[in-house]
């Protein structure tokens, strides 16, 4: 009989995911943007692969590590850390983030950590679904 999840599963399902966004970004930034190199695309690519793995891996947790009186549900660990992500993603690519918006300025969006709410809500999709056809917590073991 075959465990309904695992954790390799789970990390399919997450990875994938990222990499399906990944290759979005990847085919839409010269289309939407004109100034986006090769360096950029490929960078995008591998960053949302990288997302959904360290989401994948954290659907282990399903408490925090130190408090174990608190609960650690998808939409709080997805959410969380993709937010995150996004946040450290802004940092590495301010400039190029700020050119983009500028020029391609969608309803006066600006700000490059608007970055960190797209982050934030592709964290939760991603540990939605990877939490309900991969498994959490214990089931992954």
């Amino acid at each position: 009989m075959q465990k309904k999840y695992s954790l390799p599963k789970r990390m399919l399902i997450a990875k994938g995911l990222g990499v399906i966004i990944g290759l979005f970004g990847f085919f839409m930034l010269p289309v939407i943007w004109d100034g986006a190199d090769s360096m950029l695309r490929w960078g995008i690519l591998l960053w949302y692969t990288t997302f959904g793995a360290i989401i994948g891996i954290f659907g282990l947790l399903t408490t925090h590590p130190c408090w174990k009186s608190i609960s650690l549900p998808f939409w709080v660990r997805g959410t969380l850390i993709g937010a995150w992500m996004n946040f450290v993603l802004v940092f590495f690519a301010h400039a190029q983030m700020l050119d983009m918006l500028e020029s391609v300025n969608i309803m006066g969006l600006t700000c490059p950590f608007w970055f960190v709410l797209e982050g934030a809500i592709l964290g939760f999709i991603i540990d939605m679904l990877a939490t309900k056809y991969g498994g959490e917590g214990k089931s992954l073991l």
